[in-house]
């Protein structure tokens, strides 16, 4: 069974990430800056403390692993290009130790030209998104041209509003404005994230997904 490196591991997201990967049988390496704020402990589950913008601890929670499965995102008082800078170290890393596959959180306000078909809402959204939290979506657009500049096998996982609801085990996988609503349960979310461990329908591509 392969291992992961997780960063991300203590939102919301990523502990019910984390929680599916073990009980999948996964092994989990997982970046964290607060290891006390991560209650679960397992025997596959090894806590590496430190900071994504840390190169040596980004290459330490990536080698011996097979995929890198990124979800941390900007929380009150990160820098304005957290996502970026994050994601450039995580490929120096993986390039160093040969490892192809990463999937990456990031949210409906990052458009894909390519199968998106934004309706009126969707354009008001991003529009709101663009003066609201510009640096955050300028970050979200840079980690993708990065990614998509890597050479590596990427998936960038899309979500409208996330909401804390039980999980339903059914959603939609589309595009913006494409066979997609305006929200998904975060246990849904993850568990659509774990299957892309396995699944390659989707990479170098941006898919969204929704209820």
């Amino acid at each position: 069974m392969k291992t992961i490196a997780l960063i991300g591991a203590t939102g919301r997201t990523g502990q019910l990430f984390l929680e599916k990967a073990l009980s999948a049988g996964y092994a989990v390496k997982a970046l964290v800056r607060a290891p006390e704020k991560l209650k679960l402990r397992h025997p596959k589950l090894n806590l590496i403390e430190g900071s994504v913008l840390n190169e040596e601890t980004v290459e330490l929670v990536v080698q011996n692993t097979d995929i890198v499965v990124s979800l941390f995102g900007h929380v009150k008082g990160s820098p304005d290009g957290l996502q970026t800078q994050g994601t450039k170290l995580i490929i120096k890393a993986m390039k160093a130790h040969g490892i192809r596959r990463i999937i990456s959180l990031s949210g409906g306000g990052l458009p894909y030209p390519e199968k998106d078909q934004p309706k009126f809402a969707d354009k008001l959204i991003r529009f709101i998104m663009g003066i609201a939290v510009p640096k955050i979506l300028k970050d979200a657009k840079d980690h993708h041209l990065i990614l998509e500049k890597s050479g590596l096998d990427w998936i960038i996982v899309r979500g409208p509003r996330l909401t804390d609801e039980p999980e339903k085990g059914n959603y939609r996988v589309g595009w913006v404005g494409v066979n997609a609503s305006t929200k998904i349960g975060r246990a849904d979310l993850a568990d659509f994230i774990l299957r892309q461990l396995e699944d390659k329908t989707y990479i170098r591509q941006m898919p969204f997904v929704s209820y």
